[in-house]
């Protein structure tokens, strides 16, 4: 019996069509609604850069997300 979760073997994958999302709005319990967010780079770290997600509004953290596309540059000398 064939995996019902699986597709079937003779049918090719098709690729991924979203790698990456970017929050434009955000829910924010200070302003108490959705609302635009501003993005701000945290952290440059091996798996990928950390950014932050602000309110537009009063500035509170709204949350953060790993970019794992950018090259990690090493050690700079």
């Amino acid at each position: 019996m064939a995996n019902p979760f699986q597709p079937p073997s003779g049918r090719p994958k098709r690729p991924s069509q979203y790698k990456d999302f970017s929050a434009t709005e955000l829910y924010c319990p200070r302003c108490k609604r959705a609302v635009p967010v501003r993005t701000r780079l945290l952290l440059v770290l091996p798996q990928g850069d950390q950014y932050e997600y602000r309110c537009a509004f009063c500035g509170e953290s709204l949350g953060t997300k790993i970019d794992k596309t950018s090259p990690f540059p090493g050690v700079l000398k």
